[in-house]
């Protein structure tokens, strides 16, 4: 039986005389449009304990606004005055650098998937993608993941096809990891945390975190982004019907989310 109390200046639930946890997430907005930020909004808010703190109509005001609020997710447009969204998230994250930012956009081209995510966005979403994925997304960024739908996927992989690295090249890049690197690399583009790894190959974290620098110099990359396209272009992590990654998230549809 669950009965509320009032603590502080929040309601908790009580339940058989243990409070239930509530994931709090203090949440910022910005869109040029007021009609699709009041959108978003009325959308996070549905969910227990997720607060919006400020809304912002432009990036300047973006900026400002999580240097001062300091949100733990900030929803952010591409296409907005004074600061794009790409300039917007570089400068959120060097100064706020706990702040998760999830990219909500119509822009659906490859340079704009890449820039975002080697701005250091930890999620991209269309404005046409279903609610319920604007809600798993938040979820799974303040997790400590990415969440990317399998359509920017495709425009990722198809990107990548065409960015004139030559098959030879990638099997040349393939063929200087060694199984271990080729293994890790395959969880680290499918979401695992350098802790997961290390448990589920039963070695250390350092040992994982030596891993993961070796393979970046290796390959030559120094972001996520570029690993992800490397991996996909040589068909490392598979985006086939009941192959999921737990990192780059690809609901098929919003009964597998889990969301009610």
């Amino acid at each position: 039986m669950a009965a509320f109390k009032l603590v502080g200046n929040n309601w908790t639930t009580e339940v058989r005389g243990l409070e239930a946890n509530v994931k709090r997430l203090q949440i910022l907005i910005a869109d040029d449009h007021a009609l699709v930020r009041r959108g978003i909004s009325e959308v996070l808010r549905s969910r227990l304990g997720w607060k919006i703190v400020g809304e912002a109509a432009n990036g300047r005001e973006a900026v400002e606004k999580a240097i001062k609020l300091k949100p733990d997710v900030a929803v952010i447009d591409i296409g907005m005055p004074e600061l794009d969204g790409i300039e917007v998230t570089r400068q959120i994250l060097e100064d706020v650098p706990d702040t998760k930012v999830l990219m909500l956009t119509d822009h659906e081209s490859e340079e704009m998937v890449r820039r975002a995510l080697d701005a250091g966005a930890s999620g991209y979403l269309f404005k046409s993608d279903p609610a319920d994925y604007l809600l798993k997304a938040v979820k799974v960024i303040t997790e400590g993941k990415h969440f990317l739908t399998p359509k920017v996927l495709e425009i990722a992989l198809i990107g990548s096809l065409k960015s004139g690295n030559q098959p030879e090249r990638s099997e040349q890049l393939q063929n200087q990891l060694s199984p271990r690197e080729a293994e890790i690399t395959r969880l680290l583009v499918t979401g695992r945390a350098n802790k997961e790894i290390a448990a589920a190959l039963g070695i250390s974290v350092r040992t994982v975190e030596t891993h993961r620098s070796r393979i970046m110099l290796k390959l030559g990359f120094h972001t996520l982004a570029e690993l992800i396209h490397y991996a996909y272009r040589l068909g490392m992590v598979s985006t086939c019907r009941g192959d999921t990654p737990r990192r780059l998230y690809q609901p098929k549809d919003p009964t597998a989310l889990g969301l009610k």
